[in-house]
This record gives structure tokens, C-alpha cells and sequence, in this order.
């Protein structure tokens, strides 16, 4: 596993749920507003935090913290990342995925094997726009296989999708929640710092 970073207690990323975040480097996107460019872009990736220590301090916090977030990044790129949340539920957490929904096999094993309890996707824009704010095409069935798979999986789950007024528009956001039939949809805000922050640290990279 290639792990960017580890935040030890959270009480707002898993709903209900006192949690430890995992970090995972690498992404197949390259969204406008990232708020984590240093697990997407390869240049700027810092050294990876080793699983070994991530695991040992899992074991440290058994009957402290309830569950483990795996976030990135995208997970589901992490050929490993099977055996690591299967290492994670034999140690009694439970765990939440956050994921762009671009890999729904992954999902589906993940959610076969029940190594999940709560799956969060993010859902970037209408397919038309999607284009416009990761950078890359995307193909559309892909996207409507991870949202069947997460709706009829049984688990807890929400969409989501960060409003970037200067490509969407309140349309663009009626029309993604009617895809999910507006259930367990959230709207989050697109903050102009993180969007100065990716495009300043990329910029100094390349420099």
C-alpha cells in the first residue's frame, strides 16, 4: 500500500463513528478544487508512511476508536487495498471507503467480501461536465455500475459532490441528485483557498 498520511482521530468523516483516517497516494483525477494535491500529483508525493506503523497504531487504539477511513487520493487504484481493509476488520474496526467511483469491481469485491460498512462517492458533475472538472474522460457506465452497486449494496453509504460555481451551475447539481433520486445526497462548498492551494503547490513544483 502506498499511504500518504494518517490522521489518528476524527469525529465528523465517519458519521457516528469515532475514526482514524488512512491516506492513500495516487489518483486517477485531477479535479480544479483538490484539497489533497500531494496524494494525487506523483511530483509532489512525500515519502510513504509505512503500513507496518499504520497497522501498529490501529492495534494501540483497539476499543478507542470504532472505525478507520480510507480516503485518498483514490483507493481503489491500491493493488493491495483488498488485503489491507480485510487487515483492518480482523482487528474489529469498522471501515468507510471514500472513493470517485471509477473502479466498481473493486467496489464490488470490497462489498462481496464485506470488508466495507460505508461507502462514500464522490459524483463530480452531470457526465457531460465531468470532463471540466477532473481533467480526464470518464466513462459513463463506469460511474452508474459504483452508484447501482452502493445503492442496492445494503450498506451505509452517501453521495456527494463539491460545487465549483465557476463550472456548475444549480442545474448541473439538480440533475446529479435526481441521478441518486436525491438520497443520502450532500452538496459541499468549494472552497477558493484549497483551489489556490493545489494550483499554487503545483505551480511550485514545476518551477
Amino acid at each position: 500500500m502506498k499511504l500518504g498520511g494518517l490522521v489518528k482521530f476524527t469525529l465528523i468523516d465517519f458519521p457516528g463513528c469515532p475514526a482514524a483516517i488512512v491516506f492513500t497516494q495516487g489518483c486517477n483525477f485531477r479535479c480544479r478544487y483538490c484539497h489533497n494535491p500531494e496524494l494525487v500529483y506523483p511530483h509532489l508525493f512525500q515519502e510513504s508512511v509505512p503500513e507496518e506503523e499504520v497497522m501498529s497504531f490501529l492495534k494501540r487504539r483497539q476499543g478507542t476508536l470504532d472505525g478507520v477511513v480510507i480516503s485518498g487520493g483514490e483507493p481503489t487504484l491500491q493493488a493491495d487495498l483488498v488485503r489491507f481493509m480485510a487487515g483492518i476488520k480482523a482487528l474489529g474496526y469498522k471501515t468507510k471507503l471514500d472513493t470517485n467511483g471509477t473502479r466498481p469491481d473493486v467496489l464490488k469485491e470490497l462489498i462481496d467480501k464485506k470488508l466495507v460498512d460505508f461507502i462514500a462517492m464522490d459524483l463530480k458533475a452531470p457526465i457531460a461536465k465531468y470532463a471540466a472538472i477532473t481533467g480526464v474522460e470518464t466513462n459513463e457506465n463506469i460511474i452508474h455500475q459504483s452508484i447501482d452497486l452502493i445503492r442496492q449494496s445494503g450498506l451505509s453509504y452517501q453521495f456527494r459532490t463539491t460545487y465549483d460555481k465557476e463550472v456548475l451551475t444549480d442545474e448541473d447539481i439538480a440533475a446529479v441528485s435526481l441521478a441518486v433520486n436525491g438520497k443520502n445526497y450532500k452538496v459541499q462548498e468549494c472552497l477558493p483557498v484549497a483551489k489556490e492551494k493545489a494550483a499554487l503547490k503545483v505551480m511550485h513544483k514545476e518551477l
